[in-house]
């Protein structure tokens, strides 16, 4: 099986999104991570009626093991500063100021192993005005620019996931694997920084080229006028997505599809300037068309006339589908609460992906294995 990190030790002292996001992804490549947690209480993410062991915190835990340790206490930090010594990649998502205070910032760890790659999460940044300012998952896609385009402005809510939680951890990993593949050339570590709110700009990359290249904010309804992106409501009330782009054969295919052949006649249809100008009629005429049958039955015909299409899944029919069951989507292992399930990593090597998956740690599991020390209560569940 790939396991292209193997032989890179990473020490997480990672809480609630960011840091452990980081620090799963390079576990899922293979990188020995020990995530190491306030005695007693662990990330705070772990918390969940009375336990410990939440989805959530599941959910960015994977592959890693468990130790419990306290920086302020001198033993611990002694004990911390022999895992720096022989780690390649250390990382933690506090706020400014907070890593120097419990003893742990990059200038006392790095000293300590020239060849470590500090790896430090912020929301705001490690300086500037406003650096000091508490940034959480809606803060920084708002700060940044990214939420004004989700929100639709008929009715205003925040939706969907913690993109910027996970984004972010996604950045940090990338900018550690950089470091890691330059120190193979230099055998220096780095200190690597990222934000969510800079992590989130560069996410939103799409806006500011538009607003720097042609002057133009874009707004929740841009890019799908322009992309001619739809969805539709069905008669069994699901939902299906369209993503028509360009080419005239999706068009005249969805034509066909939807048995309306002068459908491409009508002017709001006549080319691509019109359908993005007139993208409210466009929906006007075949929102109700879409209503007189069940979704099964469009996405059955869109699909025989390679029309692009899904229809709007939940998670449960996304597992369900064919294609995912065919590539193994999900993954499972035994977990201190029974079988553990997930989604597997997106990344394959030479046609093989990883199936393999170990269950995210109890608190302070791994404290004998690599402490000496026994787990004792940390870990009740």
């Amino acid at each position: 099986m790939p396991n292209p990190l193997k032989d890179v030790t990473v020490l997480e002292m990672g809480t609630f999104i960011t840091g452990p996001a980081a620090g799963m992804l390079l576990a899922d490549l293979g990188a020995n991570v020990i995530k190491i947690e306030q005695p007693g209480t662990g990330d705070p993410f772990r918390a969940f009626k009375g336990g410990l062991y939440s989805p959530h915190f599941q959910t960015y835990n994977r592959n890693k093991r468990s130790i419990t340790l306290d920086p302020k206490q001198p033993a611990d930090l002694a004990a911390l500063d022999a895992l720096i010594e022989t780690a390649d990649v250390f990382i933690q998502n506090f706020r400014p100021g907070v890593a120097k205070r419990l003893g742990v910032d990059a200038e006392r760890l790095r000293a300590l192993n020239p060849r470590l790659i500090y790896c430090s999460i912020s929301g705001f940044g490690a300086d500037g005005p406003e650096r000091d300012r508490p940034a959480f998952d809606t803060v920084a896609q708002a700060a940044s620019g990214f939420l004004r385009l989700l929100v639709n402005p008929v009715h205003p809510r925040v939706v969907g996931p913690a993109i910027a939680d996970s984004l972010t951890g996604f950045y940090a990993a990338y900018g550690v694997l950089g470091a890691l593949y330059e120190r193979e050339r230099t055998g220096q570590g780095r200190l690597v920084e990222t934000s969510m709110f800079e992590s989130m700009a560069h996410f939103n990359l799409d806006d500011f080229t538009h607003l720097l290249s042609a002057g133009e904010v874009m707004g929740p309804y841009s890019r799908p006028h322009v992309s001619q992106s739809y969805v539709f409501q069905c008669a069994d009330d699901r939902w299906i997505a369209l993503h028509m782009s360009s080419p005239p054969k999706f068009w005249e295919n969805l034509a066909e599809a939807m048995g309306q052949p002068d459908m491409l006649d009508r002017p709001e249809f006549a080319s691509r300037e019109s359908r993005i100008g007139n993208y409210e009629n466009v929906v006007g005429f075949l929102a109700p068309i879409f209503r007189t049958q069940p979704r099964d039955h469009w996405a059955a015909r869109l699909a025989s006339l390679e029309v692009p299409h899904s229809p709007v899944l939940d998670s449960q029919e996304v597992l369900d589908t064919a294609q995912a069951r065919h590539l193994g989507l999900m993954v499972e292992a035994e977990g201190p609460h029974g079988r553990f399930r997930t989604i597997r990593s997106p990344v394959s090597y030479d046609g093989v992906h990883d199936e393999r998956v170990t269950a995210p740690p109890t608190l302070g599991q791994h404290n004998e294995e690599i402490l000496g020390r026994p787990q004792a209560l940390d870990a009740a569940e």
